[in-house]
């Protein structure tokens, strides 16, 4: 039966590096009937490595296979052309690891959704690409749910160094280990949060502002109703609503270019007063709920007190 014109195309994400092993992941895929159970299939390959797909294994042939070498050719409108021609109903995508995921995102047709998004990597080589070209490692790591290390040798690797690195970046991937011997571990490594999230009310140093900023943003409910306390700068903008301002940090995730205002809607009646770059200690109760400026539903702060301070020794918040 076709799918209904109304209906997203689901696209299955795999990014990484050239030899992370994404081509051998997805060929086991393919092979599993469970998912190549016969729907019609785009296989869109935007980087070509060593291994190569063999659908001579796979359950179903009703999966077709296109290569876009060029990343002018990964556009909107030769992206619609292809899945047409395909007549496929999903995407399996291998992503070029020296593209990003931002270029990805303004190029994907209106109607292609990421289901999931997994990361492939090659744990021989993968500090020198975090040491190097961090802001690519940055930017892959970020969008996955699972985040695999290849090649990972027990005997000479330390999981704690890989676990850190990805923990910078999110608390919510997923980390598993494939290891030389071919045994597959998950990490466990405890990672609790530097404050009590379970406390009625939290305050937040200086130091942890990015941590609890981001924790925030990724699991807004388990904060729904708490007191917390922080320091943060004040901004105005005369499109906000009356009795609104913005709260919050410069945050550096991974280098200098990527550093950006992170903010929370604050809610208080003497918004009006607050000047932009104003250092303030805030304390107030954070309420999930829909808001225009998220454009959906997010944590807004009920401001209950509003105190002038200075900056922080370090003004621009980081993960470390």
């Amino acid at each position: 039966m076709p799918m209904n014109q109304n209906e997203d195309i689901p696209v299955y994400l795999f990014v990484g590096f050239l030899e992370g092993g994404k081509t051998k992941f997805i060929q086991e895929t393919m092979e599993d009937q469970r998912f190549n159970n016969g729907e019609r299939t785009l296989l869109l390959v935007c980087e070509e490595g060593i291994e190569e797909y063999d659908p001579s294994t796979w359950p179903s042939k009703n999966v077709v296979q296109h290569v876009i070498e060029d990343q002018e050719d990964f556009n909107e409108d030769n992206l619609k052309k292809i899945l047409k021609d395909s007549g496929a109903t999903r995407v399996v995508l291998e992503y070029n690891g020296m593209w990003t995921i931002q270029d990805l995102f303004e190029n994907l047709p209106v109607d292609w959704a990421v289901y999931q998004a997994m990361c492939f990597v090659d744990s021989s080589t993968f500090l020198n690409y975090n040491q190097n070209m961090r802001s690519l490692v940055v930017d892959k790591i970020n969008v996955s749910e699972l985040v695999v290390f290849n090649r990972f040798n027990t005997k000479t690797m330390d999981n704690v160094e890989f676990h850190k690195i990805v923990r910078g970046v999110s608390r919510r991937t997923q980390i598993a280990y494939e290891t030389t011997e071919g045994e597959v571990a998950y990490d466990d490594i405890e990672d609790p949060l530097p404050f009590d999230v379970n406390a009625d009310e939290i305050e937040i140093k200086d130091e942890d502002f990015a941590l609890f900023y981001r924790d925030l943003m990724e699991e807004p409910e388990k904060y729904h109703g708490k007191i917390v306390t922080f320091r943060g700068a004040a901004a105005r903008d005369p499109k906000f609503p009356k009795g609104v301002f913005a709260v919050g940090r410069h945050i550096m995730t991974c280098c200098v270019e990527d550093i950006q205002y992170c903010w929370i809607v604050s809610e208080w009646e003497k918004a009006a007063m607050m000047e932009n770059r104003q250092w303030i200690r805030v304390r107030g109760k954070i309420s999930v709920q829909r808001h225009k400026l998220y454009k959906g539903k997010g944590p807004v702060l009920q401001v209950e007190s509003v105190v002038l301070t200075d900056a922080p020794e370090q003004e621009v918040a980081t993960f470390y």
